[in-house]
C-alpha cells in the first residue's frame, strides 16, 4: 500500500493515538496518584483502586448496575425478537411499525427520561397514584423499564435485519413437515442469528456499562444512593467531590469491564476471519 493511499486515514489514527489511547494513558496515569481537585505527580500505587472498593457507595453502584443490566439485557433480547419475529411475518402497515417501535432509540433519553419521570412520580397523572421513583424498592425497576422501552426498537431493527436473512426455503420445508413456528424459530432460526444475538448482546451490555443519562434524568441516583451506578458515582467525584484520582480509577475499572465484554466477541471474529 502507498503512502498515498494511507494519507486519508491519518485523522482517524491521530484520534484513535491521542484522543482515545492517549485518554486512557492519562486516566490511568491520574488514578495512580493522590490527585484531588487538579491532578499530581505524586504516585500512589494501587491506593485509589483500594479505597475505590472499599467505598460503599462505589459497591452498591455495582450491585445496581449488575441487577439492571441482567433485566435490561434480557427484557431488550426477548423483546426485541418477538417484534422483529412479528414484523417478519409480512403483517400490513410493516413500515409504520418499524417507526414507531424504532422512533425511541432515536430520541434524546435526557428527554425522553424527563417524561417518564413525569409520569411515574406522585400526582403525575390526574387520579392515578404511581409513587415508583420516591420507592427504594421500585426505582431501580423503573429505570429499567424507561430503559427497556427506548432500546427494544433498535434491537428489534438488529433482529429484523437478521431473520430477514433467513432463507425462506427453510419456511416453506418446515409447513410441509407440519413443524411448529415455534421450534423452527428455537430449533433453527435462533442458531442461525448467533452472529446477530452475540452483537446484538455486546452492544447492549456496553449500554448498561455506560448507564447514567436515564440515571441523572429520572432518579438523580436516589432515593438516597437506591439506584446509584458507577457512571454517576465517577461524575459526582470528577465534578462535585473533587477527587479526581478516585474518579479516575473508578472511569479504568469500567473501561476494562467493556474490554473484558468485547473481547471473547473479537476473538470469535477473528477466529472466524482466518478459517
Amino acid at each position: 500500500m502507498s503512502y498515498a493511499a494511507l494519507l486519508p486515514m491519518l485523522p482517524m489514527l491521530l484520534t484513535v493515538c491521542v484522543g482515545y489511547l492517549g485518554s486512557f494513558a492519562w486516566t490511568f496515569y491520574v488514578s495512580l496518584t493522590s490527585s484531588r481537585s487538579i491532578a499530581t505527580s505524586k504516585l500512589v500505587g494501587m491506593a485509589q483502586y483500594e479505597r475505590l472498593f472499599d467505598n460503599e457507595r462505589w459497591l452498591l453502584s455495582l450491585q445496581n448496575l449488575a441487577l439492571f443490566g441482567l433485566l435490561f439485557v434480557l427484557a431488550c433480547m426477548v423483546i426485541g425478537f418477538l417484534l422483529a419475529a412479528a414484523i417478519d411475518r409480512q403483517v400490513a402497515g410493516e413500515g409504520a411499525l418499524r417507526t414507531v417501535f424504532l422512533y425511541p432509540y432515536a430520541m434524546s433519553f435526557v428527554a425522553t427520561g424527563l417524561v417518564w419521570q413525569w409520569i411515574l412520580t406522585p400526582g403525575g397523572i390526574p387520579g392515578v397514584e404511581i409513587d415508583w421513583l420516591v420507592d427504594q424498592d421500585m426505582v431501580l425497576y423503573t429505570v429499567v423499564l424507561a430503559s427497556v422501552w427506548q432500546a427494544s426498537g433498535f434491537v428489534m431493527a438488529l433482529m429484523l435485519a437478521g431473520l430477514r436473512g433467513v432463507d425462506p426455503e427453510i419456511w416453506k420445508a418446515a409447513r410441509l413437515d407440519g413443524i411448529p413456528v415455534w421450534r423452527v424459530y428455537v430449533s433453527i432460526v435462533l442458531p442461525m442469528l448467533a452472529p446477530t444475538l452475540a452483537t446484538v448482546f455486546i452492544l447492549l451490555a456496553t449500554m448498561v456499562v455506560k448507564l447514567y443519562d436515564a440515571v441523572v434524568s429520572m432518579t438523580q441516583g436516589g432515593p438516597g444512593t437506591a439506584s446509584e451506578v458507577p457512571a454517576k458515582f465517577i461524575m459526582d467525584h470528577l465534578f462535585l467531590r473533587a477527587n479526581i484520582g478516585l474518579a479516575s480509577a473508578g472511569a479504568v475499572v469500567l473501561l476494562l469491564t467493556v474490554l473484558a465484554l468485547l473481547a471473547p466477541w473479537a476473538y470469535a471474529r477473528s477466529r472466524k476471519g482466518a478459517a
